[in-house]
């Protein structure tokens, strides 16, 4: 006779509490390690992951976990709703005071959230929180600390794009940024409720900084706990669809610009600059191309 599955009680939530929203698509190679980090921290209350269709064994790997902790929910989408919605569908289901939003291949340590809490506590206008992000070799990814992008520099700037990354300040533990990474972004839920979530219409990219701004927008600050580090790999899922991503990346970026820049720039130049993006998308799919190329080891003779 099966075991009866775990069933989900609410407990009282405390002021610490953490709910955590995981999106996944094609994540079999890292869900695993990402929801076991989430689950050994402690006030960690409710973990749910929100898989958008995927076809590998994602939804399997969470599932048996699920059955063995009763804080791990699932819900499968049918279809692929985007990073965006999933992200705020999982969030209806977070009733803890704080919520942290982490990719399927971002690797926590067990006092990561905690500190948060006690960073976002101890001060005020404190809103939006992230972290430094580091790959597997210890090298650290300069978008943990970003500021907010321009269609019109990056245009007068001919695609430079070192001037997004703002770097860490080494005389601060806790340093203001425009943006975080996406990857872990973490805040108070009534702050996350009060400016609407993540903006639905971007698919994929661009909804990290859109937030951000949002959050500042509403008087608080975005801040980088520069002596916590989180492991991202980086893009295990989009790898499949490379072309895809790319599109949607730019898709995005105009939708940015739309929404913050473009009642600041005059009618003429706007429609330059959405020429500019678009004619930029097939350089940069050639530029992806030619490094997975360069990137194979040498055929043997």
């Amino acid at each position: 006779m099966n075991a009866p599955a775990a069933t989900w009680e609410a407990p009282d939530f405390g002021a610490r509490d953490i709910g955590v929203v995981v999106v996944t698509h094609a994540s079999a190679s890292t869900i695993e390690r990402c929801l076991a980090s989430l689950l050994a921290t402690r006030d960690v209350m409710r973990v749910m992951v929100v898989d958008n269709a995927s076809t590998d064994d994602t939804c399997a790997i969470v599932a048996r976990l699920a059955a063995r902790d009763p804080r791990l929910g699932l819900v499968r989408n049918p279809e692929n709703r985007g990073f965006a919605a999933a992200c705020n569908q999982g969030a209806t289901a977070i009733a803890q005071p704080w919520i942290a939003f982490v990719n399927p291949d971002a690797f926590v340590e067990r006092d990561t959230l905690v500190r948060l809490v006690d960073v976002a506590m101890a001060r005020a206008g404190a809103g939006l929180l992230g972290v430094e992000h580091r790959d597997e070799t210890g090298e650290p990814d300069p978008a943990s600390r970003r500021s907010d992008p321009s269609l019109r520099e990056q245009l007068f700037s001919l695609g430079r794009r070192d001037n997004l990354f703002l770097g860490r300040d080494p005389g601060l533990a806790v340093q203001p940024v425009d943006a975080v990474s996406g990857a872990l972004m973490f805040l108070p839920s009534v702050l996350f409720v009060r400016i609407g979530g993540f903006d639905e219409a971007y698919r994929l990219h661009a909804e990290d900084l859109d937030l951000c701004r949002r959050v500042r927008q509403a008087g608080y600050e975005v801040l980088v706990a520069n002596d916590l580090v989180v492991t991202h790999l980086r893009g295990v899922s989009s790898r499949r669809r490379p072309a895809w991503v790319e599109w949607q990346k730019h898709r995005g970026m105009w939708r940015y610009f739309r929404k913050f820049e473009a009642t600041d720039t005059p009618a003429w130049l706007q429609p330059l600059l959405f020429v500019a993006l678009w004619l930029h998308l097939p350089l940069a799919l050639a530029g992806q191309a030619w490094r997975r190329r360069a990137a194979r080891p040498p055929a043997a003779h």
